[in-house]
């Protein structure tokens, strides 16, 4: 797999990853923590063990193989998620893509901490629900979703929100009655971080 500026990084495709148990706690599970949780958030939250989260976490951080999410999108741009596995350098970064084009644009990284710019939740949405008939990479609707969930910047998502991200990570294995408390945390902490800089616009603000 080639990706431009990652010429050096042994990509290989992740999809199939996202179905295998401890993939979520590994993807979201340090976004559940919003300041004000007096719950420590476990994989539990998200149908995993401990097991299985500490097992994915080996091979989601390969230095050898480094896992790609592809998350094309019908119409505007799409989103790529690389595990940066280098030995001194581990993150996950979040790339905006075009179909057809071999240019790809860095938007944000996850380093323990968000960085970058991010997403609207009515971009969000766009991405997560307009799949390519045609086109490698994630074709599921809450996998793609909560794929691209970290790149939400926006303080003022609308009342379905948490209802939406609830029935996501309940498609996804998810306990239904924790999903809505996880749904509630994640929520907490992405658009509360959005507050911190207000001179934030979305990357696609203006195409």
């Amino acid at each position: 797999m080639l990706i431009k500026g990652y010429d050096a990084g042994p990509l290989v495709p992740g999809e199939s990853l996202s179905a295998r148990p401890g993939f979520w706690s590994n993807y979201l599970l340090a976004m559940c923590s919003d300041g004000e949780c007096t719950e420590r958030p476990v994989p539990e939250w998200f149908g995993d063990d401990g097991a299985d989260s500490d097992a994915l976490s080996e091979v989601l951080f390969d230095p050898e193989r480094w896992p790609v999410f592809r998350v094309p999108a019908e119409e505007g741009p799409g989103v790529v998620v690389i595990y940066r596995n280098l030995d001194d350098d581990y993150g996950t970064d979040y790339l905006l893509t075009r179909r057809g084009r071999s240019s790809v644009r860095r938007i944000a990284g996850w380093d323990g901490d968000s960085s970058g710019t991010g997403l609207t939740w009515r971009e969000l949405i766009r991405i997560a629900d307009s799949p390519p008939s045609a086109a490698e990479g994630v074709q599921d609707t809450a996998t793609r979703f909560l794929l691209v969930l970290p790149l939400l910047t926006d303080p003022d998502v609308p009342e379905a929100a948490s209802a939406r991200l609830t029935a996501a990570l309940t498609a996804v294995g998810a306990p239904q009655d924790t999903a809505a408390n996880t749904a509630e945390h994640l929520l907490a902490h992405l658009t509360r971080r959005s507050r911190h800089d207000p001179t934030w616009a979305s990357p696609l603000s203006g195409s």
